[in-house]
C-alpha cells in the first residue's frame, strides 16, 4: 500500500525497531491477534467480561509461546459496542480501531520510544475509555507529531506536568489493570497523531466509517515505528 507523506516521515525515523514496551523482547516474540468483528472464535466470547477477554487474548499469547500480542490498526471491533462511549448514537458507531494495541501483563514499563515531552495527560475515566493516559509531542528533523499512550496505571500520572522531557528509553509508566483503564485486560493503547485537535489528555482512538480518511491520514500506522 502506498504511504501518504507523514506515514512516510514516520516510518523514515529509524530503520530499526523503536520500542515502547521492554526492548530486551525481541520483536519475534510479539504475536498478531484478530479482535475484529470476522473473528469467529472471537465472537463466541463475552468480550463485555474483562476477564473472558484477558482469558482469550493470555491463551493466545501462551499456545504459541509468544509474550506479548498486538495489532488493531484499522481493524474493525465488535468490542465497543458494549460500552455507550463508543456508541451514545446509533447512527454514528464508533468501531475503527486508530493506534496499535500492545497487550501484556499489568504493572509493565512503557518507555519513550523518541525523546519528547509532556504535552498533555488525564485520567479518562469512563467505561471502555483509557482510563490513565499521557501525550508526548515530538519535533523530529522540525516535523511536530504526537504519541498516545492509553490504559496506564493511576500511578503513571504523578509528577506530571506539561513539558516534562522524556528522553528515548526513558520511562514513561506502567500499564493498569482493569479497575482502572475502562475494564480491559492490561495492554498499551499505542497511537501517532499529526495533528492533535486542540484535544489535551484524550484524543479519539476509535472512530465512525465516514471520518475514517482523515484518522488514515493524521493517525498512521504506529508499526511503522515499532516495525512489527
Amino acid at each position: 500500500m502506498t504511504l501518504n507523506p507523514f506515514s512516510k516521515f514516520i516510518n523514515s525515523i529509524s530503520s530499526e525497531p523503536l520500542f515502547v514496551l521492554d526492548s530486551s523482547i525481541p520483536n519475534e516474540k510479539y504475536i498478531p491477534i484478530d479482535l475484529s468483528e470476522s473473528n469467529e472464535e472471537l465472537n463466541k466470547i463475552d468480550v463485555s467480561s474483562s476477564q473472558k477477554l484477558a482469558a482469550f487474548v493470555n491463551n493466545h499469547i501462551v499456545k504459541e509461546d509468544h509474550v506479548i500480542a498486538y495489532g488493531g490498526y484499522l481493524e474493525v471491533r465488535n468490542i465497543y459496542k458494549r460500552s455507550e462511549h463508543f456508541n451514545a448514537q446509533a447512527q454514528d458507531e464508533r468501531n475503527i480501531h486508530l493506534g496499535i494495541d500492545l497487550w501484556c501483563n499489568e504493572g509493565s514499563t512503557i518507555y519513550a520510544p523518541l525523546n519528547g515531552m509532556v504535552y498533555g495527560y488525564a485520567n479518562n475515566t469512563g467505561y471502555g475509555d483509557y482510563g490513565p493516559t499521557i501525550i508526548l509531542k515530538h519535533n523530529i528533523s522540525g516535523v511536530e507529531f504526537y504519541t498516545l499512550y492509553g490504559h496506564l496505571s493511576l500511578s503513571s500520572l504523578k509528577d506530571l506536568e506539561p513539558g516534562k522531557e522524556f528522553e528515548k528509553g526513558d520511562c514513561i509508566g506502567k500499564l493498569g489493570d482493569a479497575s482502572v483503564n475502562g475494564d480491559y485486560p492490561p495492554h498499551l493503547h499505542f497511537q501517532i497523531i499529526k495533528d492533535i485537535e486542540g484535544y489535551y489528555g484524550d484524543y479519539p482512538g476509535v472512530c465512525n466509517k465516514d471520518d475514517l480518511d482523515f484518522y488514515r491520514i493524521n493517525c498512521p500506522n504506529p508499526c511503522l515505528l515499532l516495525k512489527l
